[in-house]
């Protein structure tokens, strides 16, 4: 059972720039609480960085509370080294939510993509586009990492909330998810 209201912390990691954004939700109802992006200096050795995002990603849960952490699995690139470094970041960024003791979801950039516009191969540019309809949203922001982080925020309540993004394990079609969830039909 859910609450009544979530919190729900999203993150697009990166080592020179990491996204992030927070959606409130209630009811049908979600919010932009902020969105924003963690600027990781290039000089700065990849061990500094890294203890940039644990701090950066556990102040944002003391300050908001978040009730769940969302996050874009890195995708596999040509570069081995670029991949590693990723990879350390999230996982910098995953640990901080552990330590806090909140559930972590991670989404491949594909189904963020799809979740939001319909097309797994949608540009940035589509993406922010479908987000500033559905949150009615006006001022674009600087960093296209800031508007990934709250597509993932969002990939997640719609993956959580919607029958259809829901893996039920053992229902055996329709017939078997209307008589799991009566309390949903409509008469």
């Amino acid at each position: 059972m859910k609450q009544d209201k979530e919190i729900i912390l999203g993150i697009d990691p990166g080592t020179v720039i990491m996204g992030y954004a927070l959606i409130a939700v209630a009811g049908n109802s979600v919010s932009l609480i902020t969105m924003d992006v963690l600027r990781l200096a290039s000089k700065k050795d990849i061990y500094e960085r890294l203890q940039m995002i644990h701090e950066k990603v556990c102040g944002l849960i003391t300050m908001h509370k978040p009730t769940t952490f969302a996050i874009e699995a890195p995708f596999f690139g040509k570069n081995v080294q670029s991949m590693l470094k990723l990879g350390r970041a999230q996982g910098v960024a995953i640990a901080a939510a552990m330590q806090y003791s909140i559930n972590v979801t991670e989404y491949s950039p594909k189904k963020v993509k799809q979740s939001i516009t319909g097309n797994g191969n949608a540009d940035k540019e589509q993406v922010w586009k479908m987000l500033q309809r559905i949150l009615m949203l006006q001022e674009k922001p600087q960093y296209f990492d800031a508007t990934d982080a709250l597509a993932v925020a969002l990939c997640h309540h719609y993956q959580t909330t919607s029958p259809l993004g829901k893996k039920e394990k053992g229902l055996k079609g329709w017939g078997d998810f209307v008589a799991k969830n009566e309390g949903r039909i409509k008469k």
